[in-house]
């Protein structure tokens, strides 16, 4: 049994960005929306308008929709350096956001049944309430799109300046048949999806006060009253690509499908670059916004010190953790004279 310190192998597998300044941001929007809905409820039971009450309850939707961003920001940062969690909690606001993509969804079937009942069977409109009411919500949802812009377009990574995570070299006894190691690259920025979810729930009631806004107006001005349903369409059908979008974004990360990405053919490439090694199996995933993890299985004649292997990966962005496993090629001798034929793609065992 080893008696040695283990300490300089080890380090934290959590690889999310700090996300203070985004938590922040919803917060703020959720306390907007908050108090917006009480004043238009109250409002519309003292006015007895049912646009206000009915824009009054929608605010409240949207803020629930927001907190879930928010309670994801507040769960991954309560479970940071939790170890039961592989390689970090980041995960948590991936599936904040899918779950935002999927409310979102509803509330574009909603708009679209509301809207088709509406064009089928036309009710009258109140059009100066209705144009007041559209009017706040477009402001309100302009401060909250710019509070939470602002926070998307400077959402960093943590990157690993200043962390220094090189191994020393292995020890002189290592087992050769089998090496693993870790290493670090300085990450990319990447986009935070919590937050992108969370501004197009903004940006989605954003885009149908502008389009009720030109609906009502055509209705009062024109007489075109099939206007504003059919504009309740257009904005279901635009809801609804952001929701897919934002759905096929979330669940591929969920779902790990990271192999089609340009990382994995530049990994196996570097590897396989001295002619010997071939990567026999290799995994990408991803662990933080533009971070991944990289599991790879190499099989050489000569197999080479794990630091060898990993040098040959520095300088990828993005590749934030690394586990490398080597294996002699079988029947190769250990100076490599009695080699295998290789195949264009694998070794020949």
């Amino acid at each position: 049994m080893h008696a040695h310190d283990l300490s300089p192998w080890q380090h934290r597998h959590d690889f999310a960005a700090d996300r203070g300044a985004a938590e922040r941001r919803t917060h703020w929007v959720i306390g907007i929306t908050l108090v917006m809905m009480v004043a238009e409820i109250a409002a519309g039971w003292w006015w007895h308008s049912m646009a206000l009450l009915a824009d009054g309850w929608h605010m409240g939707t949207h803020a629930a929709a927001i907190g879930v961003a928010a309670l994801s920001y507040a769960l991954a940062r309560r479970w940071a350096g939790d170890a039961r969690f592989s390689l970090g909690p980041w995960k948590v606001e991936v599936l904040g956001a899918y779950t935002s993509a999927v409310l979102l969804g509803v509330v574009a079937i909603g708009i679209a049944v509301e809207s088709g009942l509406r064009l089928w069977a036309p009710e009258p409109v109140s059009y100066d309430e209705s144009l007041v009411v559209a009017a706040i919500g477009l402001a309100v949802n302009a401060v909250c799109a710019k509070l939470l812009h602002g926070g998307h377009a400077h959402a960093h990574g943590p990157g690993h300046a200043g962390h220094d995570h090189g191994h020393p070299d292995h020890h002189a006894h290592a087992v050769e048949h089998t090496t693993h190691d870790h290493a670090h690259a300085a990450s990319t920025d990447g986009k935070d999806l919590n937050l992108r979810a969370a501004y197009l729930h903004v940006l989605a009631d954003a885009a149908t006060s502008v389009l009720a806004i030109g609906a009502l107006l055509a209705g009062k001005y024109a007489g075109w009253v099939w206007v504003d349903p059919l504009v309740g369409l257009l904005g279901a059908v635009l809801i609804a690509v952001w929701s897919f979008g934002l759905l096929r974004q979330t669940s591929t990360i969920l779902l790990d499908r990271e192999m089609d990405h340009p990382l994995a053919q530049q990994v196996r490439e570097r590897l396989e670059s001295d002619g010997d090694a071939r990567v026999a199996d290799l995994h990408l995933w991803r662990v933080g916004d533009a971070q991944f993890a990289c599991q790879a299985t190499l099989v050489a004649d000569v197999p080479l010190a794990a630091d060898h292997y990993r040098d040959r990966l520095d300088g990828l962005a993005g590749l934030a953790h690394v586990s490398i496993e080597i294996n002699r090629c079988r029947g190769a001798s250990p100076t490599g004279e009695h080699r295998h034929g290789h195949g264009p793609g694998r070794h020949a065992h």
